[in-house]
Formats: C-alpha cells, structure tokens, sequence
C-alpha cells in the first residue's frame, strides 16, 4: 500500500510538477511544457493497466483526456486547454460519486470494503455490509459522506477552471497541485472524524 501510494506520488504529482517547471527553465513553451507533463502520465496509466490485468473504466477515462488535452492544445496553441483537463477528471468522479447514492451501495461503502477486511476480516465485513439492510442510522451517514466526497471533487473542478482562467500560466501547475492535496487533506481529516464521532470506525 504504502510503495503504491508513493509511486501514484511519484509518477501522479511529481513528475508533472517536475516536468513542466524543469521544461520551462530550459526554456520551452508553455503550452509544449505541459503537455509534455500530461504525456508522461501515459506510462504510468498503461503500467497499471498491464499489471492489474483488466481495463479499467477510470484509466482509460484518463488516458483519453491526456490525449484529447494534448489535440486541443496543439490545435489551438493554447496553455489554458490543457490547465483546464484536470477539471473533467475531477467533474466526472465527482458526478460518479453522487450518481451511486441512487444505488444499493453508495462510494464510501465500496471503497470501504479493503479497508474493513483488513481490520475485521470476511466474516466482520459481511456483519458490516448488513447492518445496511438493517439500520437506517448506518445508510444515512454512508450517504451522507458519500455526497461529500461527490461535492468536494466538483468544488476541485469548479475552483480549478477559475485558477485557469485567473492566474498566470506557470503559476497553475503548481498552485493546483497545493489546491487539490489542501482539499484532500481536509476531506480526509472530516471524514475520520465524522465516522469516529459516529461510532463508524472500526
């Protein structure tokens, strides 16, 4: 868990981040810069596919937005184009997340599910899964997280196409990237507390 989160780090935040400021100290475009940042997360997505052995819906929405970003920013020769892909990402997740609080198993308990057989197992996580047909206490606070995880992806769509549109160009790489970890880390710290105020956590 811990090699995976540093090499999603890595190859995610870093090498982007590194890519684009590095290009454009050598003097090279804004525009080449980080679309060049965006190219390099190819590898990374095409490595994940291999390796898990199954196309995943989310990697190959990814990768096409590289790839459309990368298009549109070489038809209309502007920055901005590709500053603004990161905000269909984080639209769409947004959108998923709030579209499975229609279904029987909302984000959070999905996601949940490694978590909870790592700590109490396959017998605890069927007792787990069970108390949702069993309290309606239990599926209000699943929804409630759920929504917002949902409305915090959106909010990071929303604020990132106004960085885009307000701030210089080679300010946003990296202004965005301290956006998106601020808002992660204060979605993270709400949802523990949340759950443990609750009696949620395990």
């Amino acid at each position: 868990m811990r090699r995976r989160l540093a090499a999603q780090l890595l190859f995610e935040l870093v090498l982007p981040l590194g890519s684009y400021y590095g290009l454009r100290a050598a003097g090279l475009g804004q525009w080449l810069s980080m679309a060049v940042g965006g190219a390099l997360l190819l590898p990374w997505i095409v490595y994940g596919i291999v390796r898990q052995r199954r196309v995943e819906a989310m990697a190959v929405f990814t990768l096409s937005l590289v790839v459309i970003g990368t298009v549109l920013t070489l038809i209309s020769g502007s920055p901005r184009v590709v500053m603004i892909r990161d905000s269909w990402l984080t639209a769409a997740i947004g959108l998923w997340v709030l579209g499975t609080l229609l279904t029987r198993r909302p984000f959070i308990m999905t996601a949940s599910r490694g978590i909870v057989i790592a700590k109490v197992g396959e017998a605890g996580l069927v007792e787990w899964e069970a108390r949702w047909d069993t309290e309606p206490t239990f599926r209000h606070h699943l929804r409630l997280v759920t929504a917002v995880w949902g409305a915090v992806f959106l909010l990071d769509a929303v604020l990132r196409v106004v960085l885009a549109y307000t701030i210089p160009v080679d300010a946003f790489p990296l202004t965005s990237t301290v956006l998106w970890l601020v808002m992660l880390g204060g979605l993270l710290t709400w949802h523990n507390w949340y759950l443990t105020r609750h009696g949620m956590k395990l």
